[in-house]
């Protein structure tokens, strides 16, 4: 496992907490809207770099947030989030959910206090939207291990221009009663031309509005 990029500090992306955000090389998607596509194939391994910042800043930052890519395709995942809690830091993970059981591991071993999981598309539309074969069954079982509550848990979609408000629909109700839910503004990736227009703000207010009848909390990011 490598860490190819680092944001020090990060107010944003881990609740209540001063963050250090790590990115993990590889995922198991190919999202054509991914922000984070450039990084996939960097070969510089930044771990080392990681964990020399980290040794400085105990006391000055709460936490870490492991993202990629996605960091469950690692089988040594644990062993690096294991380093870090040692170091006295909280960990979040974010995941697209296709790993229940290492997400089970990291749960049941105390190993993360925070996940949040991407919930790409509903099945239907899941392989187009991520360019790949989508393990639909796994991620049925990441929903479910992440409602029991074992752990705190967000979930939250991009909203790119394929999905319509019954999407939007169809993945709340999986999700009915969860306690967060975020529906993320899509952006045009920059390295791609021509790249469709996101939906109106008015559009992602009315799905908004629609996600609020399932779940506890939902708001636009």
């Amino acid at each position: 496992m490598k860490i190819v990029n680092i944001i020090k500090n990060s107010m944003i992306d881990f609740p209540r907490r001063i963050a250090c955000v790590s990115f993990t090389l590889g995922c198991n998607y190919n999202c054509w809207y991914c922000q984070n596509a450039t990084l996939l194939n960097r070969k510089d391994d930044l771990t080392s770099e990681l964990f020399a910042f980290l040794e400085k800043r105990k006391g000055l930052i709460d936490g870490v947030v492991i993202c990629g890519g996605e960091p469950t395709i690692h089988n040594d995942l644990p062993d690096f989030m294991q380093k870090i809690k040692s170091m006295g830091f909280d960990t979040k993970l974010d995941t697209n959910g296709t790993n229940p059981e290492m997400m089970k591991y990291l749960i049941n071993n105390s190993l993360v206090d925070y996940i949040a999981m991407d919930l790409k598309a509903p099945p239907i539309k899941l392989d187009s939207v991520v360019k790949c074969n989508a393990k639909i069954a796994e991620i049925e079982k990441s929903i479910d291990l992440l409602m029991q509550n074992r752990v705190e848990y967000e979930f939250r979609t991009t909203v790119v221009p394929e999905l319509t408000e019954n999407d939007i629909k169809l993945l709340a109700s999986r999700i009915a009663g969860a306690e967060k839910y975020f529906l993320q503004i899509y952006r045009k990736p920059d390295f791609l031309k021509n790249a469709p227009e996101p939906h109106s703000y008015e559009t992602m207010k009315k799905y908004l509005e629609i996600a609020k009848n399932y779940v506890k909390s939902c708001e636009l990011r």
